[in-house]
């Protein structure tokens, strides 16, 4: 398989942690384990002309990512967060208004970019302010027509709406959801039945080649429109959960342009989760081992 172009979309920002500032949001951390297994992970995103702009786009090149679809903006701070750990490993996070990923711009590369993309991922939380979520719409309608449209729910404190929510998922093909969020869409969308039924019942309304839940350590359940994959998760001495989320959605979604059966897929999404989770930060070196295009 080619190096095919992997885009994640949305929030760039820095995870304040008690042991100093981590580069983080979930469409930049997709970019990043996108990347790691050997795709092109392009991540497209606005920051502030400031110190915190100015470092994140070093992290990201010395990490080897393009920061050429990384727009700057004098008239808005770079995105961070305080977030907490509880003493599970898991991340709470208040997120501060107004910040440059809510004013989300795409230059000419990103707009590139979007014309030979094999996927873009993208969530609800830069969808919060207007002008992004314009901007995200206008993006996902120029993508060719063979682009995997992944849609990570990423549901944070009141950043969402049924209407976000609903007209996403009309623009995806796969969905990716945790526990904690499947039961605010059941509420939505008036999903009934165990959590397998209300994944068969999300991807056949809006027509999705795949619904994926995660289950923290529980593992994860993947439904397809001809299967089910049910992992029950890999043991893993806990650091903290920051982005194996992120690295989830990416294994899974090289899985699918490798055209992986569903079960492998689900169980190396689970593995490199858990080596995520029993390392610091969202953006952790990733081994060799895990590289499925080489």
């Amino acid at each position: 398989m080619d190096r095919q172009l992997l885009i994640g979309l949305g929030e760039l920002l820095w995870d304040v942690l008690p042991g100093g500032e981590q580069l983080g949001g979930a469409p930049a951390n997709f970019s990043y384990h996108a990347a790691a297994l050997g795709a092109v992970g392009l991540p497209v995103s606005t920051v502030g002309m400031d110190e915190r702009g100015e470092r994140a786009l070093r992290e990201l090149e010395a990490k080897g990512l393009s920061t050429a679809a990384i727009t700057v903006t004098d008239r808005y701070p770079t995105g961070y967060v305080e977030a907490t750990l509880d003493d599970r490993g898991v991340a709470t996070y208040p997120f501060p208004d107004d910040v440059a990923w809510d004013h989300l711009e795409i230059n000419d590369t990103a707009r590139a970019a979007a014309t030979t993309a094999a996927a873009v991922c993208f969530g609800t939380l830069c969808q919060r302010s207007a002008d992004s979520r314009r901007v995200i719409d206008d993006f996902l309608r120029h993508l060719p027509p063979s682009a995997v449209k992944v849609f990570d729910v990423n549901l944070r404190q009141h950043f969402y709406s049924p209407e976000i929510v609903r007209t996403s998922l009309e623009r995806s093909d796969i969905v990716k959801l945790n526990d904690d969020e499947l039961p605010v869409l059941a509420g939505f969308l008036q999903l009934t039945g165990d959590a397998s039924n209300q994944l068969g019942q999300l991807r056949q309304r809006f027509g999705l080649r795949l619904a994926i839940l995660t289950r923290g350590g529980q593992g994860s359940l993947l439904v397809s429109a001809s299967e089910i994959s049910d992992h029950p998760g890999i043991a893993v001495s806990l650091v903290d959960t920051i982005g194996a989320g992120d690295s989830f959605t990416a294994m899974v979604t090289v899985g699918m342009l490798l055209g992986l059966p569903l079960t492998e897929i689900n169980d190396r999404a689970n593995r490199l989760a858990a080596w995520v989770c029993g390392r610091p930060g969202a953006m952790p070196a990733i081994p060799a081992e895990f590289r499925l295009i080489r």
